[in-house]
């Protein structure tokens, strides 16, 4: 079991300055390539406090590859629906030169009502510009003079400058909430995962990464896939402490979340089964069920450490952890103490010691 570091900015002006926020996401970052953790990524989220510092993964990514050496650098996701495939795959593509091939590529297809509407691209199209956006990277990424005739972009006979470092290209992961379809259809095209267990009970996140697990055998016995799995992290040597951030943080995701889903409301799409029914999850979230379940991991080392036995119990040690410990408003002296923490005293039970750089 592997660990990196996910930034996903719940925070507005009010709460701290964007450039206060990015700054804070380097240090973290510097300390993370040093302290030997596999990874670093950023979400793609737009217009609002709800992951909205964060518009654009590639730029904060490349900020964060300049100031470090070994991390592999991941979008956590970037959004193909809103933008064109050239674009967004030139970016990657540039990305991956300027960290000299230690990108990974996750991508989404969205979940937001609002941002689609923002874009004027239909929530119904979701699925299908995903596959579709998915097909295009790779022969951009891969051929000379691509043509491409899809059913939302057509293009060709192209060739991408400058093509990625990576050969055949860098490792793509599918962002996934609670469906095991659509892990299962990742499996079967062969890209990597990346879920969260937030909005599903731990039985249907075992069964989203068995259908995973089992699809990708099925079809690439001769490749071993790779699996991200986000946890929001509440470190402390103190447990009372440890809760009190606990109880702040998740109040403040959940006041900014709440936000972000009321554009389901009175919404209904089969491209995103039960998702009319976010704004009463969101509401009724309960952060010590959470915690009882390992949705969460709140507490001392020791405490985070058995919570993430059971996880691993759940779930396979065949993963990576990508740890959310800096939630926007925690104060950056209490988030550097967390990554050095988790380095030394959780990381050693689960993998043996991060490899720190020199």
């Amino acid at each position: 079991m592997d660990f990196g570091l996910t930034f996903f900015p719940v925070l507005d002006e009010q709460d701290k300055a964007p450039r206060a926020y990015y700054e804070d996401c380097l240090t973290l970052a510097a300390d993370a390539d040093r302290l030997g953790y596999e990874h670093v990524q950023v979400v793609e989220h737009h217009l609002g406090p709800y992951g909205g510092f964060s518009p654009d993964p590639v730029v904060l990514l490349s900020a964060i590859a300049a100031r470090t050496e070994r991390l592999r650098i991941t979008t956590g996701a970037v959004i193909p629906a809103f933008d064109h495939p050239i674009k967004l795959a030139g970016r990657l593509a540039m990305l991956d030169q300027l960290t000299g091939g230690r990108l990974d590529v996750g991508a989404g297809r969205a979940f937001l009502p609002h941002e689609f509407s923002a874009f004027g691209v239909s929530i119904e199209e979701s699925r299908a510009r995903f596959s579709e956006a998915l097909r295009a990277f790779v022969a951009l990424w891969t051929e000379t003079d691509a043509v491409f005739d899809g059913e939302f972009h057509r293009f060709g006979p192209v060739t991408l400058t400058p093509r990625p470092l990576q050969r055949p290209h860098p490792p793509l992961f599918v962002a996934s909430a609670s469906s095991a379809d659509s892990c299962a259809a990742a499996g079967r095209e062969g890209h990597n995962l990346q879920v969260v267990p937030t909005i599903t009970s731990g039985a249907q996140f075992a069964d989203m990464l068995a259908a995973y697990r089992e699809a990708f055998a099925a079809n690439h016995p001769d490749r071993t896939p790779r699996i991200q799995v986000k946890y929001t992290c509440y470190l402390d040597e103190d447990r009372a402490r440890a809760w009190e951030a606990a109880e702040e943080g998740e109040a403040n995701y959940l006041a900014k979340m709440s936000g972000a889903v009321e554009s389901w409301r009175g919404a209904a799409t089969a491209q995103y089964p039960g998702y009319e029914k976010l704004v009463d999850k969101v509401a009724s979230a309960d952060l010590r069920k959470s915690w009882e379940q390992d949705k969460v991991l709140i507490g001392t080392a020791g405490e985070v450490t058995e919570q993430l036995e059971r996880v691993r119990a759940l779930i396979g040690d065949d993963v990576t952890v990508s740890l959310h410990l800096n939630t926007g408003v925690t104060p950056l002296a209490q988030a550097r103490w967390a990554v050095a923490e988790f380095a030394g005293k959780i990381a050693p039970q689960f993998a043996g010691e991060l490899a720190p750089s020199a």
